[in-house]
């Protein structure tokens, strides 16, 4: 790894023979916050991204598929949070931790380089797939999951009812050309959205679906750019018709908006997705609203926000996996 380039090293700090834990104090891990699916899953799918992963890098994806196994129950739901001495605190559910969990699994049927992994995730994954949540973003995150096995299997009629399941959740988009949006508001990963609806529009040779997907995308990177920059919605969202705020910016955001302009990129052969890949790429490395790099060389962790005062030093699984994820992209542009 060169030296703009985090690698794995905080994820392995953040690791250990359980699973991946959530929070930090700058770099040192907070263990009494414990384990969660969500960020667990998050880590299976960069580790699964990898083509030719180091032996850590393995040992971290089985590490996290045994978690992911265990999180799940027989219906295939998940549940959440795991306590540091090691007690469930929730019963299984289909909220976000599923979706996500899905979304690991998906990847690492698809794109482990351990067949073991692959096989194992698969069949976690088929048994997930019996479920279906209520919440459009849950749904979203395992439709994901759901095209990632669909580009390796295409004939999976599992995978193929849970992506079409995820475009139906999203809903259609408004015909409003200021706000090209299925929702009246912008919250959380919001580039999720899009990027179900291209890879299904993709996957189905449904061009309405893709042209859907892919101007919603364009609508997205274009509100979140000024004056040459990244510059996310913030934790707090963004009502339409209501002023935009300028923080807390989130580094989940900016790596939602990598993944989809990266498979845009992808579906369309079109560069110029890649230069909006770059801006993501540039918003970890400095060129932000504060002008400060969102990650720490020194331990390799991605901090928590970008605050009006400058970062959020504290450097958590969800920025750490999230500056990977991006950096996983700038390694695969250059």
């Amino acid at each position: 790894m060169s030296a703009a380039d985090p690698g794995f090293k905080h994820l392995l700090r953040m690791s250990d023979g359980t699973g991946l834990f959530e929070h930090a104090r700058h770099a040192v891990v907070r263990r009494e916050h414990g384990y969660c699916t969500d960020d667990v899953a998050r880590g299976l799918i960069v580790a699964s991204r990898e083509p030719r992963p180091a032996q850590q890098l393995t040992r971290l994806a089985e590490s996290y598929l045994a978690f992911l196994t265990h999180a799940q129950d027989r219906s295939g739901a998940f549940r959440n949070r795991l306590t540091f001495d090691r007690r469930w605190s929730e019963l299984p559910g289909v909220g976000d931790w599923w979706g996500r969990a899905m979304w690991g699994l998906g990847t690492a049927a698809s794109r482990n380089a351990i067949p073991w992994i692959r096989d194992e995730a698969l069949h976690a994954f088929v048994l997930g797939a019996e479920q279906r949540s209520p919440h459009p973003r849950a749904m979203a995150f395992a439709g994901l999951g759901a095209a990632e096995v669909l580009r390796t299997t295409p004939d999976s009629t599992v995978a193929a009812s849970l992506l079409m399941d995820a475009v139906e959740a999203i809903g259609t988009p408004s015909e409003n050309p200021s706000w090209p949006w299925p929702q009246p508001h912008l919250t959380y990963a919001n580039a999720v959205l899009a990027e179900v609806i291209i890879a299904a529009g993709d996957l189905s040779d449904d061009r309405q679906l893709l042209t859907t997907g892919l101007r919603m995308l364009a609508w997205l990177s274009d509100i979140q750019t000024k004056d040459g920059l990244l510059a996310v919605v913030p934790a707090i969202g963004w009502r339409q018709d209501a002023p935009q705020a300028r923080y807390d910016q989130q580094p989940i955001e900016v790596a939602a908006l990598a993944d989809a302009c990266a498979t845009a990129a992808h579906v369309t052969g079109d560069n110029a997705w890649q230069d909006r890949v770059r801006l993501s790429v540039a918003w970890f490395q400095g060129a932000n609203d504060a002008g400060v790099p969102m990650w720490d060389p020194a331990t390799g962790g991605g901090y928590d926000g970008l605050t009006e005062h400058g970062p959020n030093l504290n450097q958590g699984a969800e920025s750490t996996i999230a500056l990977i994820s991006t950096m996983q992209h700038a390694r695969r542009l250059s």
